[in-house]
């Protein structure tokens, strides 16, 4: 007992025991060199879409004020200049449909909703991956652990009366390591997913506004 009692009075003398994250980040063997290259692929997704979704969410305040002086003074032209300039969803949308006008206003509108759509999907790109990395990481993780016990309690059948507790108790934590890293790459990936989504539905929005707007401007002339 006077044994025990020094040790654990030397460990607390010498502070917390600490665990060396890259070791057990190796310990946690293949399944964790995949749950590792599916965060890569989860930051390089976020960033590069983060980037993408804000640059086309960027407007000009004065845009759709500007087409509708040009297509109430005839200057088509001009119209499609600005959109071009613009190089956003909004201005490839507007575009469309002012190569569309001359034809029934039901046409323009479909016109100008397929662009709107078809923007949406170029911005949705590779986020569903996301979601799929969200679900995958901490199934892979549980999987890790399960084998890891398996492999634990495996070598403790083979040991018979020759157990040795500071092993099986090695084997069990580093199994435990693949469950928490499947779910820090699995919640990590789920909150980058939601992050797109919500910019995402801004845009959106911003398309929706913008043809409504522009199929007014070309009623205004039939007042």
């Amino acid at each position: 007992m006077q044994e025990t009692a020094q040790m654990i009075g030397n460990s607390s003398e010498s502070g917390e025991i600490t665990l060396p994250i890259i070791d057990l980040v190796l310990k946690g063997g293949w399944i964790m060199a995949i749950i590792g290259v599916l965060s890569l692929i989860a930051f390089y997704i976020f960033f590069e879409r983060y980037f993408v979704i804000g640059r086309a969410s960027k407007e000009d305040k004065n845009f759709m004020n500007n087409i509708r002086n040009y297509i109430t003074s005839g200057k088509l032209e001009s119209a499609q200049a600005l959109c071009v300039t613009n190089n956003s969803p909004i201005g490839r949308m507007i575009a469309k449909g002012l190569s569309r006008i001359g034809k029934p206003l039901n046409d323009i509108n479909t016109a100008i909703e397929n662009v709107g759509k078809l923007e949406v999907s170029r911005l949705e790109k590779n986020v569903a991956s996301l979601a799929t990395i969200a679900g995958a990481a901490p199934m892979l993780g549980f999987l890790g652990t399960v084998i890891g016990m398996i492999r634990a309690f495996y070598d403790m059948s083979m040991a018979g009366n020759n157990i040795n507790i500071e092993l099986l108790s090695r084997g069990i934590y580093q199994a435990m390591i693949t469950t928490v890293g499947g779910l820090v790459v699995g919640i990590i990936a789920y909150i980058f997913y939601n992050i797109l989504v919500a910019r995402i539905q801004k845009v959106v929005y911003k398309l929706e506004i913008t043809a409504s707007e522009f199929m007014d401007v070309l009623h205004e002339p039939a007042k």
